[in-house]
């Protein structure tokens, strides 16, 4: 049986406040195996931001454990974490993050610059997503000449672009209209499935989520599957 591209165990996370320490998670388990798609659903405020991040391993969590492709995070120091990171994660978040200075094609491309020396063939990968997600035209626009959909398509090309195992996505059509944010759903759960790349997509939308070939939902700090309501 082949080791989950993730793998938590207990993850436990609180925030202090003046009347005391307020949990978050409250031993977290979950696996996503490798090409899996899985969506977490919850309230506003329920954590599943939170629980993004600590698997991610930009959140320190409380106590509990959590692996990438079979090796602990935990024990990583910053620089160790951060390398095995970008070996492994992509990342897409609601506010698309694009370098208002740089035009399309190099907003793509910084995912590589990040890991390492650009290469002619990191050009050409970046084309082609730029293409595959309907940008072919766009490459030379900055962002502030783009739409929300359009930004976000950006954003989902430069996460695939390094050839991730695992892609998080965080509320990653929260900021677009719901004729733009079923494009880009359809999108990142097309290009994922070509690429091979595992999801784990953060929603509030329960149709969304359920696209996914496995649906959960955050309640009380904990992972339960999904209902259909």
């Amino acid at each position: 049986m082949s080791v989950p591209i993730l793998n938590v165990c207990g993850l436990t996370k609180s925030y202090p406040s003046p009347a005391g320490a307020i949990p978050v998670l409250r031993g977290v388990d979950m696996q996503v195996n490798a090409g899996e798609s899985v969506s977490i659903r919850g309230e506003s405020g329920s954590g599943k931001t939170t629980l993004l991040y600590c698997m991610a391993g930009l959140e320190q969590a409380d106590h509990g454990d959590l692996e990438w492709e079979g090796r602990s995070v935990i024990g990583l120091n910053t620089a160790e974490r951060a390398r095995a990171r970008a070996e492994v994660l992509g990342f897409v978040f609601q506010s698309y993050y694009l370098t208002p200075e740089l035009d399309v094609l190099e907003n793509v491309l910084l995912a590589r610059r990040l890991a390492g020396r650009i290469r002619p063939e990191d050009r050409t990968r970046a084309k082609d997503l730029l293409e595959r997600v309907g940008l072919a035209a766009r490459l030379r626009h900055v962002p502030g000449k783009l739409s929300g959909g359009e930004a976000q398509r950006v954003a989902v090309a430069r996460a695939l672009l390094n050839r991730p195992r695992l892609l998080l996505a965080d509320e990653p059509t929260g900021n677009l209209d719901e004729r733009t944010a079923e494009e880009v759903i359809c999108l990142l759960l097309r290009l994922c499935s070509q690429e091979g790349t595992a999801l784990t997509l953060v929603t509030h939308h329960a149709g969304f989520a359920g696209r996914t070939a496995r649906a959960l939902r955050l309640e009380h700090g904990v992972l339960a599957p999904a209902t259909t309501a």
